[in-house]
């Protein structure tokens, strides 16, 4: 059976818009990823669906011994026994109506073999029926529930005053709540790599191959380039682990926390990794077999299957195309725009019609990350009301109930969040001893600066509870949501069916919406992220980030003259060639602009 029958798949997003994407879509062979970081969550929504499929439930309270693993262990069997009973019955009703065969027919890439064999089916007017129970049974596979860990949200924990083992780390129970769960799916790891918690994986068999070379649990790696790819699969593969998908994302064109890159743009990246492929698979293939005998575990015959897949910004059927094709991907992410199909993902509903109206200018990179990284935002939300109500009664801060990032240690070392109000006032009170040393201006720069991190941990898990009516206990927070700034184009709810067919080409939601191509987008985003760094390296700036200034821009360069060639020798973009080919002149022409002011005001500031 083919086990991926789709050409996209739903990336994680936050940590409630896709903690239930599987139940809503697996059934579809849709595969989905959910975030295993927030227990509280997982626990409210076990318990929630455990009564809407009328499932015996019992709580996992935090007294319990390793509850945060438990807890997502036990959701995550649940979610697998719901997702498995809704593709059972769907597969009968495959077999028993006819409209619902042509509704799964029409959500199939068009260039499907599954496709074309279920409509000839339809054309003999399903004469034989066992026929088809067969073939449905033999042929159409399920969605997988792949998990997301963020790496670096690993915080230390303490029973009292007492710090815990390492394995009660937050990143290491959820992994051990994956490992031990009844899935057989994939972690993907994002945000960078922890030693620490690759080496844990050897603590748990699945993820090793067997005497079949079959992987129970299999790894995804999120990357932004080659180099990454290289390091983290080595890293792995020197432990015995194999890394089965690198999941390439865009540095700024994404949702969520935005790791830009130093100038490195999609195109060139995705690039290199078509043209090293077979150098990355053969070095980790070596360093894996070396591991494997060491260890005397089973040795496979030939280098394991691997997925290369993208995400970051894709909204047409031409851009999802060119990738597969131009790349040799097997896969393109969709995330945002999913956030307006309301059968896919979990948003309230005053947030999904916030979505819905939000232009261009509404989406920005903010600071209020607490992990100090950018943060994909849009203008309106409900956490920005009540986070300035707070600033305004002089109460700046979250009560920080949930702490999954409480990474600060510079004044506990059991670790403070920055978004948390005992944080802030120690931060405001340090600086208004400092007041009369500084400008009204810079005080007031600074005293924002402390107070705009927001929290997290309960902004992005609140649209659930609020979709489902689930009370919500504590401190008001609001929503916090983290779309890519794609979304900006697209501008209503659509069914799933819609946007499915969107993606294949089939039918458009962007009708009469004037939209960048893909790559012209992020690279205007990193020009304006780069023009920023300009402003703040260029007066009184070392040789070191002069130095790191310039490897920015000739980087840029460099891909813009790689998107000139691409885009002039490809058969895609037909209509838009033109324009993009202006626009890339346009944005060259910007760059040496800037390198001409940068290198002005750098010899003035020496002369002076």
């Amino acid at each position: 059976m083919q086990t991926n029958i789709h050409t996209f798949h739903i990336p994680v997003m936050g940590l409630a818009f896709t903690i239930d994407s599987p139940i809503r879509v697996a059934q579809y062979g849709i595969t989905s990823t959910i975030s295993i970081t927030d227990d509280d969550l997982i626990e409210k929504m076990r318990a929630f669906y455990s009564e809407k499929f009328s499932i015996p439930y019992q709580e996992i309270s935090k007294k319990i011994h390793d509850y945060r693993a438990e807890r997502i262990t036990h959701y995550l069997n649940l979610m697998d026994t719901i997702v498995n009973n809704k593709f059972e019955k769907f597969k009968t009703e495959l077999v028993e109506s006819k409209s619902a065969l042509e509704k799964y027919i029409s959500l199939l890439p068009n260039k499907s073999n599954l496709k074309k064999n279920l409509q000839e089916f339809i054309k003999e007017g399903i004469l034989i029926k066992d026929n088809l129970v067969h073939f449905i049974e033999k042929n159409i596979p399920l969605g997988e529930i792949d998990v997301n860990i963020m790496t670096k949200v690993d915080k230390d924990n303490f029973d009292g005053k007492e710090q815990l083992p390492i394995e009660f780390n937050d990143a290491h129970a959820s992994l051990r709540g994956f490992a031990n769960s009844n899935l057989n799916s994939s972690v993907v790891l994002s945000a960078g790599m922890n030693p620490r918690l690759y080496s844990y994986f050897e603590n748990f068999s699945d993820f090793f191959p067997n005497e079949n070379a079959v992987l129970k649990k299999k790894i995804i790696l999120k990357v932004s380039d080659y180099r990454s790819a290289l390091i983290q699969g080595s890293f792995l593969a020197k432990k015995g682990i194999w890394v089965s998908e690198y999941r390439i994302e865009s540095g700024l064109n994404c949702g969520g926390h935005a790791f830009a890159t130093e100038g490195f743009l999609l195109g060139p990246i995705l690039q290199e990794f078509k043209e090293k492929r077979q150098d990355l698979l053969q070095t980790t293939h070596d360093l894996l077999i070396k591991a494997l005998t060491l260890k005397e575990m089973p040795l496979p015959e030939n280098i394991l299957p691997v997925r290369f897949t993208v995400q970051g910004g894709v909204g047409t059927a031409e851009e999802h195309e060119f990738l597969l094709e131009n790349y040799n991907l097997e896969s393109v992410g969709w995330g945002s725009p999913f956030l307006l199909v309301p059968e896919a993902t979990s948003v309230d509903i005053e947030t999904r019609k916030l979505l819905a109206k939000a232009k261009e200018e509404d989406f920005y990179l903010s600071n209020i990350s607490p992990l100090g990284v950018p943060f994909n935002s849009v203008k309106g939300v409900s956490n920005d009301f009540w986070k300035q109500k707070r600033i305004d009664d002089n109460k700046a801060g979250s009560s920080c109930p949930k702490k999954f990032l409480a990474l600060n240690k510079s004044y506990d070392k059991e670790g403070i969040c920055t978004a948390s109000k005992k944080y802030q006032d120690l931060e405001l009170e340090k600086l208004n001893q400092q007041k009369g040393e500084m400008s009204l201006v810079e005080f007031e720069l600074k005293q924002q600066k402390i107070t705009e991190k927001a929290c997290l941990c309960v902004g992005l898990a609140n649209a659930s509870y609020l979709e489902n009516d689930i009370e919500i206990k504590g401190q008001q927070q609001g929503v916090v949501i983290c779309p890519g700034p794609n979304l900006a184009y697209f501008n209503k709810e659509v069914s799933l069916l819609e946007m499915v067919q969107h993606i294949y080409g089939n039918t458009t939601i962007l009708k009469g919406i004037k939209r960048p191509n893909v790559f012209i987008k992020e690279l205007k985003m990193y020009i304006d992220y780069f023009i920023k760094e300009i402003n703040i390296h260029t007066i009184e700036s070392t040789t070191t980030q002069l130095k790191k200034v310039n490897t920015f821009r000739n980087n840029l360069m460099e891909g813009i003259e790689y998107y000139k060639h691409t885009f002039s020798n490809t058969n895609f973009f037909k209509k838009e060639k033109e324009i993009v080919l202006k626009e890339l002149e346009n944005y060259k022409n910007l760059l040496m602009k800037s390198e001409e002011t940068s290198t002005k005001c750098h010899i003035e500031f020496f002369n002076n």
